[in-house]
């Protein structure tokens, strides 16, 4: 092996967890640049939706000033498949980081592949949308059944953000375990409103609206908060694992998933409109956490999967109070493990659930497992 390897570096998705990935890309170039033998970690390509910087020289772009440069120098980025005949042409390997929730970036992942081209992503649209995508894509990759010479994927930051959800799973699944069930909260937004809505103790806990509202001020839910309060992103994640465990679930949509927006408040034209409206339907969800205390448990949004009846849902369960999903604090995921190995106690994973560092970090721990592979 000579002296010095470079892996060249393609990121697209530059904003909150990009920027983030940025930062951490820099520190691991630096330590790799020090290993024997040393590894040359080398950006080439920055691009958000309406700009991109590549370096046709093959010759690195600053880590550290290339958010700004390629505000002040991008020029439009061309079509996808053009990107990826160029980084196809880098006198080594390749990994494109794609830290957008790009669907039609998520849908070439398999041309990426078989250029080549390795990828990681937090990006859940590409493993949670057509059940033909998702066997699209690991038919093409070199770590599922495609060609060695094929491009590897790693999607930690999918589910759990920097919580070895997925590397677990696998591993139980790949150790020839029995994964029976899998049951958790996989949202930080839920985690963070439903712990405020009804917190165990003697706290009685917000009005459902203004926990909605608090959680949105403080930066936990999506800039329209219908789109955690659909109870989709849960879905997606659920999708993921239960494919992982072996189940051919079709879509985010193909099993029962519960929305905590009101029928009559869907037609809403805007996130504003619908936080003005929501405190008319406190009642309905009062009485659910009134039904709960008197059982003397508590709601939460959670996901769970019946591996062995192929059965996944998400939406409102309750919970003894000293159930760890009862106990969660803050906007921290749990998510437990039942599987023949473990008996009748779970294996648990639980942490952080949200935030661009933690789910960054979970993108840049694939980076280095692409690496190991690739060296």
């Amino acid at each position: 092996m000579s002296a010095s390897k470079t892996i060249f570096i393609g990121v697209i998705g530059v904003g909150g967890v990009g920027k983030a990935f940025l930062g951490q890309l820099d520190f691991l170039r630096q330590r790799l640049a020090q290993q024997t033998p040393a590894i040359d970690l080398r950006l080439i390509l920055a691009q958000r939706s309406t700009k991109r910087l590549f370096s046709s020289s093959w010759a690195a772009l600053d880590i550290s000033t290339v958010a700004t440069q390629l505000d002040q120098s991008g020029t439009p980025p061309p079509p996808l498949n053009e990107t990826y005949g160029q980084l196809a042409q880098a006198p080594g390997r390749v990994v494109l980081v794609d830290n957008t929730s790009d669907a039609g970036l998520a849908a070439s992942y398999p041309a990426a592949l078989q250029r080549g081209i390795s990828i990681v992503t937090p990006n859940k649209k590409a493993f949670s949308d057509s059940y033909d995508l998702w066997s699209a894509i690991f038919s093409a990759a070199a770590n599922g059944t495609g060609a060695p010479s094929n491009g590897y994927i790693y999607h930690e930051s999918t589910v759990g953000a920097g919580l070895p959800v997925l590397s677990t799973l696998r591993e139980l699944v790949d150790t020839g375990d029995e994964v029976t069930r899998i049951e958790g909260v996989f949202s930080g937004t839920m985690s963070f409103l439903f712990n405020s809505f009804q917190p165990v103790g003697s706290a009685a806990g917000g009005a459902f609206a203004a926990e909605v509202k608090k959680a949105k001020d403080l930066g936990y839910t999506e800039p329209d908060p219908r789109d955690d309060l659909n109870g989709l992103d849960v879905a997606r994640k659920l999708t993921i694992l239960a494919r992982i465990a072996g189940l051919k679930v079709a879509s985010p949509t193909a099993f029962p998933v519960q929305s905590l927006i009101p029928k009559e408040l869907e037609s809403c034209t805007s996130g504003d409109d619908f936080l003005a409206r929501l405190p008319e339907f406190d009642a309905q969800m009062d009485k659910v956490k009134s039904e709960a205390s008197a059982e003397g448990k508590v709601v939460r949004f959670v996901g769970s999967i019946d591996v062995a009846a192929g059965a996944v849902k998400v939406g409102l369960e309750k919970f003894d109070t000293s159930h760890p999903i009862a106990a969660l604090k803050g906007s921290d995921n749990i998510i437990n493990f039942y599987t023949k190995r473990y008996g009748n106690n779970p294996l648990i994973v639980q942490g952080a659930g949200a935030g661009a560092e933690v789910t960054a970090m979970g993108v840049t721990g694939d980076l280095l497992k692409v690496i190991r592979a690739l060296h």
